[in-house]
């Protein structure tokens, strides 16, 4: 059996775990030629809407968050950029798994490689693992990676 992998989707976040899980995406890309996607997902927190009861909207700076999101890509992809295989990264606003599986989805991707973070009880009930989401909702195969360091509690 041959298995190809040509597109490689690596959601990032800009944290160690992200980081690590990029490591892992970047050895696949270059063993097999893949091209390999980054993706940052600025997530919108929920701001109720009290215009109605006469106070002012709340504002989130969803564009300055963005253009700041996209920098860093910028600076990652450089930084990651290499021979035999082609990197590009990409951001957009959304629910971190729904964009993750929805890009997954669209662009056909062979694998899926996520860094997890290892929230466990109260924290993992309120916010949920985009990670857990991701598998059981992913296209493709998804590898995901525990930072070396990261220490995980049972529940």
């Amino acid at each position: 059996m041959h298995i190809a992998i040509e597109k490689i989707l690596c959601p990032v976040d800009f944290s160690e775990s992200s980081d690590h899980a990029l490591h892992y995406a970047r050895a696949f890309a270059e063993a097999y030629g893949s091209r390999l996607v980054l993706l940052h997902v600025v997530e919108m927190p929920f701001l109720p809407s009290y215009s109605t009861a006469g106070i002012p909207e709340l504002y989130f700076p969803v564009d300055e968050i963005r253009t700041q999101c996209r920098e860093r890509m910028d600076k990652l992809v450089k930084k990651h950029s290499g021979e035999g295989f082609d990197i590009s990264g990409h951001v957009t606003v959304g629910a971190p798994f729904i964009e993750v599986v929805r890009k997954a989805k669209e662009d056909e991707f062979d694998l899926i490689v996520l860094g997890t973070h290892g929230h466990s009880g109260l924290k993992h009930l309120l916010i949920g693992s985009v990670a857990e989401k991701v598998v059981r909702k992913a296209p493709c195969p998804v590898l995901t990676v525990k930072h070396p360091e990261h220490e995980f509690v049972l529940p």
